[in-house]
């Protein structure tokens, strides 16, 4: 692997330990929300890095040479793992917002030490 390959992979594994990091540390829900989409994007970009091949091209009709093309799965599932990130963090979102309205604030602290009220 080259050097370039190297920092990339390096740039890719800091992004995953700063949503990681911001997980663990931060105490708002909306931190801990941007801190889950950093991560996935982190892994997301993993695995593309990972499945890219140098000199791999899209397969294409009427072509001879068929081993240098890229595998079409691993695009598949690299997109099917992007729209599930993104509707996971929609729906965090949304019980984020039913939070924020029944109680003042969005501080995990807060909102565990709250008392319960009755719906």
């Amino acid at each position: 692997m080259s050097m370039v390959g190297e920092i990339i992979k390096a740039m890719i594994l800091v992004t995953i330990l700063i949503g990681l990091l911001g997980l663990l540390f931060k105490r708002s829900l909306l931190l801990r929300i941007l801190s889950m989409d950093v991560m996935s994007t982190g892994i997301v970009s993993l695995f593309v890095f990972y499945a890219a091949h140098h000199g791999s091209r899209t397969p294409t009709v009427g072509s001879e040479d068929s081993a240098s093309y890229a595998d079409p799965v691993l695009q598949a599932v690299i997109l099917t793992a992007i729209v599930i990130g993104f509707s996971i963090v929609a729906l965090v979102l949304v019980s984020a917002m039913h939070i924020a309205k029944r109680y003042p604030t969005l501080e995990v602290d807060e909102i565990e030490g709250a008392p319960k009220e009755d719906s």
